[in-house]
């Protein structure tokens, strides 16, 4: 639906993977009556089953219906977990606790990255099937066992794991090329690309192919002393979509970024996810970045703060992105507007 008919240019989504313990009908319920715009569909819990949609029409028009009775409109549809599984090594008893049955299968692991290509080439076709452009998810990575770098990993093998990913994900993007359809990694520790030079270097990997870019999520960045702003300035056209949530760091000479094995909300973590608006991402500069730069996708609220109830956080944090969307574009728009006047 276009602005003309009623949608916001730059609507705001809640993302449903937090809430998949809850059923698809509750959490659509629930949206609406915040005033949600739509949905960032995820394929676990009973949410979404991307491989039964992209082939049954009844189970594609049961979700359909259930938007529409709530007055929700779908802007993209997330496979974190399976993309997950199409490149990690090792694969074992953690991707089991988040895959399918059928992905899992026998938990042979070439088996399983397999059976999770397969999957993510449904995701795409289920995505196109419900009119939705974006598919957000992981790609999993080969190499982020190595991110200590002890033992010292050889260029060699760095390399052999930007390699893989590109032959495992390149036939998966054929599939989205064929029918229309973006994916976009969130950038993301554990995936192949985690920060600002990883996420160059596997947009490179896959020849920069106009239907790959990324998830922007700002909260996996402050915690490594990332700038937000400037990778949206730098990766403006690859910018598919983008998560509304935040982290807090809670660094104290005890307390480490890489957060001791320990629990979410533990305190000694030394960071952690917290309600958008609570947290140290400074959001009207990223806003006004997305003015600059035209991103006009979607705005899509995760929940991951374990310290706050979620019914009381997400339409807070939809009030708190109401108010950022009203931000002005910044002067250098309006200098380039009235240049001609």
């Amino acid at each position: 639906m276009s602005a003309e008919q009623g949608t916001p240019t730059r609507p705001i989504t809640l993302f449903t993977g937090q809430w998949a313990d809850l059923p698809f009908e509750e959490v659509a319920r629930l949206a609406g009556e915040w005033g949600f715009d739509g949905l960032e569909i995820a394929c676990w819990g009973d949410h979404l089953d991307p491989r039964r949609a992209a082939v049954d029409d009844e189970y594609l028009q049961s979700r359909l219906d259930i938007l529409a009775k709530n007055n929700l409109q779908v802007f993209a549809i997330a496979n974190h977990l399976t993309g997950q599984a199409v490149c990690d090594d090792p694969i074992d008893e953690r991707h089991r606790g988040i895959l399918r049955a059928e992905v899992w299968g026998d938990g042979e692991p070439e088996g399983v990255r397999a059976r999770a290509a397969e999957a993510m080439m449904d995701t795409a076709r289920t995505a196109a099937r419900l009119g939705v452009k974006t598919v957000t998810g992981f790609t999993g990575s080969s190499i982020w066992k190595a991110v200590a770098m002890f033992p010292p990993a050889s260029e060699a093998m760095i390399a052999a794991g930007y390699q893989d990913f590109a032959d495992r994900w390149n036939p998966i993007l054929d599939v989205f090329d064929e029918i229309g359809v973006r994916f976009a990694l969130e950038v993301h520790p554990s995936e192949i690309a985690y920060d600002y030079w990883t996420a160059k270097q596997a947009l490179e990997a896959v020849g920069h192919r106009e239907n790959f870019g990324l998830n922007f999520d700002p909260s996996h960045f402050i915690w490594q002393d990332l700038d937000p702003v400037m990778f949206l300035q730098d990766f403006a056209p690859k910018i598919f979509h983008v998560h509304i949530k935040e982290s807090v760091r809670q660094l104290n000479g005890r307390n480490g970024r890489l957060g001791s094995h320990l629990p979410w909300a533990d305190p000694r973590r030394g960071w952690d996810f917290v309600t958008a608006g609570h947290g140290d991402v400074q959001w009207e500069p990223i806003f006004r970045t997305l003015n600059a730069i035209g991103y006009q996708g979607p705005t899509s609220i995760e929940w991951e703060d374990a310290g706050m109830d979620r019914l009381i956080g997400a339409p807070e944090a939809l009030a708190m992105v109401r108010e950022l969307a009203k931000i002005a574009p910044p002067a250098a728009a309006f200098d380039a507007a009235f240049s001609s006047h």
